[in-house]
């Protein structure tokens, strides 16, 4: 196959695809870190001032750095900004017009997946939303007829050869050109822009040089940008609480799949703590007595013991909490592309370290047979049974330096020869992660590119086709690597029948997607082992005031109650799969906030639910967020708990802000809280120079500045 071709610049690039592509062009992109934001926005540009050409894009998370609503957040915010993301990061231009629903009449972006919260008031955005699940999404972009890709790529050059990765997007792109091709639809241009900053990493991601998936390369240095990197979250006793309860749903020598932001922060910290401090992690379990976690559920298809024979990570997303529990030894079990190797593996019949017996052991398994072809030879190669130079002579194996042995393994002599070469070899060729995409923080990255040796052979990046389903053709071996998998996802809300809301408001407005979720959910279902847990917390303040997140009815779900499996909040967990409308209910009456428990029982008692005179445990009426601080206070004091498990991106300066800019923006919005405010602005104020320098304030000018840096040194006074 030929080489890809070169691109020198970014103008010569768009007018090769406008040249390629006619009058419409149709692009698909990546999510997240894969597009190519330089290339895209000159190409949205050079399409916007053209009206006789049209331009359709396909694609999903667009990110895009936040941007200060107010002049306090744009004094805090804008140097942080620019630390974290670079003077230069090239914002994408269609992004920003969607959201002031300000795109051209001859463009249209599909999206399947917004940035959460971001599209809610973008009228364009929520008209041009694409509802897919995302092993759907290769599908149905096929038959939009596209006709260029652009992706970023790494590019690595080794004896004076170029290689290149899809790097943290092999998710879509070689999915949806296999699409086409099926289809007998006309290959769509490809366009690899290289990336100096994306990782060079292996699977499918690694499509060596090019030849069959690249058309084009544009390598220009304006396109390496700093990689969009997401600041770390804050972890809160409602967010610990649900982490620990969990993380005892977790079984040993499972397979684990997780989500981001501060749920999933959370159950990573409990699993580190479970593994490495197994003591205090059975403290703070024991503390937040009324969970579940010591119920026969946990106990049966989890655990609270440290980690013997570790997990396996299949997540369609690989984001820092695997990183972390790769070095803290708990991302450790590792699954081999070959099912009856598997299988004596996960009966221990071997292990990964083969041992004189062992021969004979893959002999009777008939994973040795009695002569060995070729392909044998270099499937026991591939997963180091056999050393890499062994070779067939005729009616012999050489297997070693002066080892060569009778090609027949029936022969005693010959299973003994051979059992004392393999003793002590170590397999290869296992992983200890795949996933579809990456998305976090810079650390991740970093990591990333400096993986080697096994931590580097070991993650895998994939098509999504093989991480949120079973594999066509190869089922059995899929299921036998995710064994006792524990699908981990978030969600909004819930009702008492087992339904979830993740993805969208009641009035149909769209807050992120549906992405993975109701794969995963799906996936669980499919295999015998396997559980779907979805996290949610108890309620959320709304204007001021709580509202529960375990709701009677909604006018949308997710997922349907008919799929309903394990809920967790931060009092505990529910366990739904097969269980009775009555006994959904009342489960999930044990882990909603106390305030809002009488009302939904009086809903399911109308609704024929429960039964009238139903009564309330006491043990529930400790279901509330005062309580659970109580009982989480003193770990929070010794450190087991902090509130960033894994670093800040904020200095301790802009940690101690951020906790008066939160108090201030509370007292605001409440009336019975204004007293607060006013002392602050009346009070002497604060000998805080380096925090009112900080937020630009230390020789305010005007009386809105006077007043701002008044009321901000009495803050800082009171805390």
């Amino acid at each position: 196959m030929p080489q890809p071709q070169a691109i020198a610049s970014i103008d010569a690039c768009v007018e090769r695809i406008v040249e390629a592509c006619g009058e419409h062009i149709v692009l698909a992109t990546p999510l997240g870190l894969g597009k190519p934001n330089g290339l895209i926005n000159a190409l949205y540009r050079r399409i916007a001032r053209d009206p006789a050409r049209r331009l359709t894009i396909h694609t999903a998370l667009s990110l895009d750095p936040p941007s200060p609503s107010d002049d306090i957040e744009r004094r805090f915010a804008q140097p942080f900004l620019e630390r974290q993301f670079g003077l230069d990061y090239p914002r994408l231009e269609y992004v920003a017009a969607m959201q002031a629903d300000s795109l051209p009449a001859n463009v249209h972006v599909h999206e399947f997946y917004f940035q959460s919260g971001s599209m809610l008031q973008s009228a364009t955005a929520q008209r041009d939303y694409v509802s897919l699940n995302y092993t759907q999404v290769a599908r149905d972009v096929a038959d939009s007829g596209v006709n260029v890709v652009v992706q970023a790529v790494a590019r690595r050059v080794r004896d004076g050869s170029a290689s290149y990765s899809l790097s943290c997007n092999p998710d879509v792109t070689l999915d949806l050109l296999d699409c086409m091709a099926r289809a007998g639809m006309p290959k769509p241009l490809v366009i690899g822009v290289v990336h100096a900053e994306l990782p060079f990493l292996a699977g499918d991601a690694d499509i060596s040089d090019g030849c069959g998936v690249l058309d084009f390369v544009l390598e220009d240095a304006s396109c390496s940008h700093r990689l969009f990197a997401l600041p770390r979250e804050d972890v809160d006793d409602v967010e610990y609480a649900i982490g620990l309860h969990a993380s005892t749903l977790v079984a040993d020598g499972g397979t684990l799949q997780i989500g981001i932001g501060a749920l999933s922060d959370a159950l990573v910290q409990a699993l580190i703590l479970r593994h490495q401090r197994n003591a205090d992690y059975g403290e703070i379990l024991d503390r937040l007595e009324g969970s579940n976690q010591r119920t026969p559920l946990a106990q049966r298809i989890g655990g609270d013991a440290a980690f013997q024979r570790g997990l396996y990570g299949s997540s369609e997303m690989v984001m820092d909490g695997f990183m972390h529990l790769r070095k803290a030894g708990i991302l450790s079990r590792l699954v081999f592309d070959d099912e009856p190797l598997q299988r004596l593996l996960d009966d221990e019949r071997i292990g990964l370290t083969l041992r004189e017996g062992d021969a004979a052991t893959l002999r009777h398994a008939g994973y040795l047979p009695r002569v060995l072809d070729q392909t044998g030879l270099d499937r026991m190669r591939r997963f180091g049974i056999l050393p890499e130079g062994s070779r067939l002579r005729g009616e012999h194996i050489h297997v070693g330096m002066d080892v060569t042995l009778r090609n027949d393994f029936d022969d005693p002599q010959s299973l003994k020869t051979l059992g004392e070469a393999i003793n002590g070899r170590t397999l290869c060729g296992g992983r200890y992660l795949q996933g579809g995409f990456c998305l976090g923080s810079s650390l991740l990255y970093e990591w990333l590119r400096n993986l080697d040796g096994n931590d580097y052979d070991g993650l895998s990046m994939n098509r999504i086709s093989e991480v949120n389903r079973l594999q066509r053709g190869y089922e059995a071996l899929a299921a036998r690597q995710r064994r006792k998998a524990r699908f981990f996802n978030t969600c909004m809300m819930a009702t008492p029948l087992g339904a979830a809301v993740s993805d969208a408001l009641e009035d149909g407005r769209v807050v992120s997607g549906v992405g993975g979720q109701y794969d995963f959910v799906s996936l669980a279902g499919q295999l015998d082992d396997a559980r779907s847990i979805l996290m949610l917390r108890a309620t959320r303040i709304v204007k001021g005031r709580l509202e529960s997140n375990i709701r009677w009815n909604y006018g949308h779900a997710t997922i349907p109650r008919h799929m309903r499996d394990i809920f967790v909040s931060e009092y505990g967990i529910a366990d739904l799969r097969g269980k009775s409308d009555q006994e959904c209910v009342v489960a999930m009456l044990a882990i909603c906030d106390a305030k809002f428990q009488e009302q939904l029982v009086q809903q399911a008692v109308r609704a024929r639910k429960l039964p009238p005179g139903f009564r309330i445990p006491q043990a529930w009426k400790r279901n509330t967020r005062e309580d659970l601080a109580a009982r989480l206070a003193l770990f929070r004091e010794r450190g087991l708990l902090p509130a960033y498990p894994f670093g800040s991106d904020f200095s301790a300066l802009e940690l101690r802000l951020l906790r008066v800019l939160g108090t201030l923006k509370r007292s605001i919005a409440s009336p019975r809280r204004w007293p607060g405010v006013v002392a602050a602005l009346l009070g002497p104020g604060a000998r805080d120079a380096e925090a009112l320098a900080r937020m630009g304030l230390s020789r305010p000018r005007g009386w809105r500045q006077r007043i701002l840096a008044r009321l901000l040194g009495g803050m800082l006074r009171q805390q």
